[in-house]
Order: C-alpha cells, then structure tokens, then sequence
C-alpha cells in the first residue's frame, strides 16, 4: 500500500465542523500511527531535499507537526508562523480571509538571517490564504519562498493557483 492510501485510509471526515456545510479533514489520526508519521516524514524529504531550502516556515498548528520534523530530518532551521500575539519578540504581521473567517499570524522579525530560500508547510492546502499570509511573512522578514509543502491538498478550492505567484513548486502527499 502506498503512503498515499495510507493517509488517505487514517484521515477522519468531520461533517459541519468548524461550521455547517464544511467537510473538516482530521490529521490527528495519522499522530496515533508512529510509523505512518515517521513515513510521512521521509516522504516529504525524499521530494525536497533535492532542492535548495535553507529554512522550514510551519504554519500554526498543525504546520508545526510534519513542518519541524522535516526540518530537523533536513537538519535546517525551523521558524514558526504563529496566530496574532502569540510570539514573544518584534514581529512582522499579516491579515488574510480563511474559507470560513478571518486571521492574522505573525513571524519574528529576525526569523532569518540573509536571503533564506524557505519551504513553507502547512497540513492542508484549501483556498490558499494561510499559506499566501506566511508568503508575505517570509518576504517581510527577509526570506525568499522556496515552495509550498502540503500533507493534504483540497484541489477543488483551487488554493495552489493562488500560491503560484510566489513559486511554481507546490507538493501535496494527498490530493482531494
């Protein structure tokens, strides 16, 4: 069985969550399984580590997850992107729509030294805002986007030709 149909199989459809008419895709499943993570851990290595990545940007919360354990197995540095006054240093911040509200997240001021090329992760791939917010974080603090890194993409929200502007690379484990 593939990695693909591995997670697919672990992932919990939550109906009408956080509101009615969303079908929530739960990753917490796949954290109960040690070998399916570790596994998803090398596959998104396996695919990046060809590529020129100074640094990893995960995306509060579960950006963190895979985000810094594919850092530490590419022995790079990991920089969180965290919801609004939750860093405690000088920060850059940035506003965007989600599919169901609105946000802000923030990223330290000195996130990087130089011009980084920086990977940033996130679990899920919707419509594109979140990963779009941490974009212009990273050029903020400037880094230089490297690619977007997805465990799950939901394609029929079209989120990867949003990000497209800021790099062409996109990869997703699972595409829905």
């Amino acid at each position: 069985m593939t990695i693909t149909d591995r997670i697919i199989q672990s992932i919990r459809d939550v109906p009408d969550f956080p509101k009615p008419g969303i079908i929530f895709k739960d990753i917490t499943p796949l954290l109960k399984d040690v070998q399916l993570s570790s596994d998803i851990t090398q596959a998104l290595k396996q695919h990046w580590e060809n590529y020129r990545i100074d640094a990893i940007v995960g995306i509060e919360s579960r950006g963190f997850i895979w985000g810094n354990s594919l850092a530490q197995a590419m022995k790079i540095p990991f920089i969180p992107v965290r919801k609004k006054g939750k860093l405690p240093a000088e920060t850059f911040a940035h506003s965007y729509d989600l599919e169901y509200g609105s946000a802000e997240v923030e990223i330290h001021a000195d996130a990087f030294e130089g011009q980084m090329n920086v990977l940033i992760h996130d679990d899920l791939l919707a419509t594109g805002g979140t990963a779009v917010a941490a974009a212009e974080l990273v050029k903020r603090a400037g880094g230089k986007v490297a690619g977007f890194s997805f465990l799950v993409e939901l394609s029929f929200l079209n989120g990867a030709e949003t990000l497209k502007k800021y790099k062409e690379e996109i990869h997703s484990l699972v595409s829905f």
